[in-house]
């Protein structure tokens, strides 16, 4: 049975499934598939008539129609006879959220998943997990989070963990991240990060891979199928267990045996991967990767906003994580002293003035500095952030928004160089809806944006080590 025929099923069944006021997790995945429009839910319980409005069924062999995927919530010991049942019904798939197996560390569980294993074998299905969330699909209507976007995009992200698995579609989506297929694979009985890795990289609906790994079971077949992915498309690794807290968290959590910290990050050196030390910074290389319009090609970056305080935290930032904030040239000074207000001013580089919030402005600016041979991209801050309580709403406007973002989006295309935003969120909740407002209508417009003026500079750092190695390699990524 091919991943293709896993990722694209038409008919579910929840096994285990439990009704009540208190929604379980098998229960939020029924309450999502309605919320998705999937077309055939079975609910599957023999103590319920009815789960969520749907009819529930004793066992799979009862459900009238085809079922080509089975999520299983019941307990360890009632998985072989489960099993048995997948195999008659002739189910392509089955995913185990139940845990209590191998990563419990007991040999009779270990050996429950040896005989599971056999099972699929024998009635030609495939295993994700067990002890996982299993898989998210928008194109196919398949979703585990009633949050989750159900709108299809071009990043594939592969989780031993489950929680990460749920959170990074949730967290990404304010940031216009979407995902072309996400998998929890957990234990990874069957279905493993390599073999995943291997089908995305072919994977024409994916240009991004991310991948979130505790341990592997093959070292050596990890770093082969890393490499031919990383040759294709931008690979993205959060490595779990770099502590000995973490790794002794990472053998309870998932069985998994995880390698120090060196091995993993020289092997993200030999293949070309993008190493990240966790889900915000991932995101952070994601929405870099997927919105800017062009990679920049050398760590030169012109920082622009309003404020002196945040202008040289701003500096501090870029070079602490790797970036440059070179002084502008003599002449760029002088024309931007021209048009924009001298007093109160900075503009040595980072370019501090007053009115950094009016669209002629930002457009004049953003021109002048992104022609100097010496700025390889440009930072846009507001670092008082008007947009919240500060601004009266002002700047979280249309009348606001719509000049600022064409300014952007124009000087862009003229310039040749990516412009990338920074929003600090404000500490308030009446002026954090004025800021989710102006964030959205700058991520539906394109452009990237970040929520740390650090956390940007090491996103972008990173990216451009990696496309210095892809070109020496001889890559056009």
């Amino acid at each position: 049975m091919t991943l293709e025929e896993v990722f694209s099923p038409r008919s579910v069944a929840v096994v285990g499934v439990s009704g009540g006021a208190e929604l379980s997790f098998s229960g939020m995945i029924v309450l999502s598939l309605i919320m998705a429009g999937f077309p055939a839910i079975y609910p599957v319980n023999p103590k319920y008539k009815e789960i969520l409005e749907l009819p529930c069924y004793p066992d799979l062999l009862s459900i009238p129609g085809p079922v080509d995927h089975v999520i299983v919530s019941i307990t360890a010991e009632g998985c072989l006879d489960l099993l048995d049942e997948c195999a008659a019904k002739g189910v392509r798939s089955v995913h185990f959220f139940t845990a209590g197996f191998g990563e419990s560390g007991y040999k009779d569980r270990a050996d429950l998943e040896v005989a599971m294993l056999e099972k699929a074998r024998s009635g030609n299905f495939r295993i994700i997990g067990p002890n996982c969330v299993g898989i998210y699909v928008p194109k196919s209507r398949v979703t585990n989070h009633p949050n989750a976007p159900l709108e299809p995009g071009p990043i594939a992200f592969i989780s031993q963990s489950g929680g990460h698995a749920q959170n990074l579609p949730v967290f990404g989506a304010s940031r216009g991240l979407r995902y072309s297929k996400i998998v929890s694979y957990g234990n990874a009985l069957d279905v493993d990060e390599c073999e995943l890795l291997d089908y995305l990289t072919e994977d024409p609906e994916t240009e991004i891979i991310s991948a979130y790994i505790e341990g592997v079971k093959d070292g050596r077949r990890l770093i082969d199928s890393m490499a031919r992915a990383a040759r294709r498309k931008p690979v993205i690794v959060y490595k779990g267990g770099r502590t000995e807290a973490g790794k002794r968290a990472a053998f309870g959590h998932t069985a998994s045996m995880t390698s120090s910290v060196a091995t993993f990050e020289a092997a993200c050196r030999q293949v070309n991967a993008i190493p990240v030390d966790n889900t915000e910074e991932m995101i952070d290389v994601l929405a870099a990767l997927r919105f800017m319009r062009n990679i920049p090609v050398g760590p030169n970056v012109a920082v622009v906003g309003g404020g002196g305080g945040p202008s040289v935290l701003a500096s501090d930032d870029m070079e602490i994580e790797g970036l440059r904030v070179p002084p502008l040239s003599s002449e760029v000074q002088e024309e931007l002293k021209r048009r924009l207000p001298i007093a109160g001013s900075i503009f040595t580089n980072p370019i501090d003035t007053n009115n950094m919030i009016d669209p002629k402005a930002i457009s004049f600016t953003l021109r002048t500095v992104g022609r100097s041979p010496d700025i390889d991209m440009i930072v846009y801050h507001l670092g008082f952030h008007p947009i919240g309580s500060w601004g009266l709403g002002r700047f979280s406007s249309p009348a606001f928004l719509e000049p600022v973002i064409e300014a952007i989006l124009s000087a862009q295309e003229e310039i040749g160089k990516p412009v990338l935003l920074v929003l600090r969120p404000p500490q308030d909740l009446e002026s954090m809806k004025e800021y989710l407002a102006a964030q959205e209508a700058l991520v539906d417009a394109g452009l990237p944006v970040f929520l740390s003026l650090r956390d940007m500079a090491r996103a972008i750092h990173r990216i451009i080590v990696w496309n210095e190695r892809a070109k020496a390699r001889g890559q056009d990524l």
